[in-house]
């Protein structure tokens, strides 16, 4: 079997830092296979249930984000209470040691095994004389420490521009378009609707401008939109959705097609109307604001 470099770590939402850190573990020894490690569930979800981070990428999007990042294999290990209760030398055995890794490649701040009692210390230790192991420091970028938590806050904030920053690419949340109200094309604002899964990550409740891209056409061009997320209180509205009109377009058919909306900016918060009219004189507002800003 040829030796391998192995990076280990949760890469959710794939942002700068996971990058950074691929692009480092591969100039280790570029003639070397790139075998990626990472972790689904989240552990969260298994050793705190109810307290999990929101995610900010689905697994699919993770290894296709992971292999763009360089990554020849992605090995995803499933985690289960079992193993949960994994010493850090079991850890090595079943996950490390049969991709016969010349290098491991691990964030500073790394921790496995059994209520996390490994550290990058401990596998310096347990690789002795089989690989090397090189620990990643943070990358800042804005004066902060790029990290998937950093991420999620600002997206908790509705500061989708910052969260773009991090991630080195706008946030994207995709889906198969549902049936809604229908009421924004009797308003004259036709959406394309996803619901929100409870799991993922999305911006806070609010209009946004930004992207819509048909994912079941690779080749179509992005589509300057104006989004909306949140329950449409006007309408007394309770099922979160992420709401997108195309800018000047009524012929789109998109229901049961996959999407995707990138967030660009946000342009305001969720706000409850008095009424009908009131809503339409900011849908036009949020609309030219969208336009401006996309198509300058």
């Amino acid at each position: 079997m040829t030796r391998t470099i192995v990076a280990i770590g949760n890469f959710d939402g794939v942002h700068l830092a996971h990058v950074e850190m691929l692009r480092n573990a591969q100039a280790l020894n570029d003639q070397l296979p790139l075998v990626v490690v990472t972790f689904w569930p989240h552990p969260a979800s298994v050793l705190r249930p109810g307290h999990q981070p929101k995610l900010l990428t689905s697994l699919a999007d993770r290894l296709e984000l992971l292999r763009a990042a360089g990554a020849h294999e992605v090995r995803v290990v499933q985690f289960t209470e079992d193993v949960a209760t994994w010493s850090p030398s079991e850890f090595v055995r079943r996950v490390i040691a049969h991709l016969d890794p010349a290098h491991v490649v691990v964030g500073r701040n790394f921790h496995f095994g059994h209520k996390a009692s490994g550290d990058v210390d401990t596998l310096r230790e347990l690789g002795a004389g089989r690989f090397q192991v090189s620990a990643i420091d943070l990358v800042r970028i804005d004066g902060l420490n790029t990290c998937s938590t950093l991420v999620r806050e600002a997206l908790d904030g509705g500061e989708v521009a910052c969260a773009a920053r991090q991630l080195g690419r706008e946030f994207r949340v995709r889906g198969v378009v549902v049936v809604g109200d229908q009421r924004g094309r009797e308003l004259g604002y036709p959406t394309a609707n996803l619901p929100v899964p409870g799991e993922m990550a999305v911006p806070a409740d609010g209009v946004y401008a930004g992207w819509l891209s048909r994912l079941d056409d690779p080749q179509s061009a992005r589509l300057p939109a104006a989004i909306s997320v949140g329950t449409n209180p006007t309408f007394y509205g309770h099922e979160r959705r992420v709401e997108s009109y195309v800018l000047d377009r009524d012929d789109l058919e998109l229901y049961g097609r996959e999407i995707a909306v990138d967030f660009v900016q946000r342009l305001r918060g969720q706000v409850k109307f008095d009424g009908v009219d009131a809503l339409i004189d900011q849908m036009h507002s949020d609309v030219d604001a969208a336009r401006g800003l996309l198509l300058g």
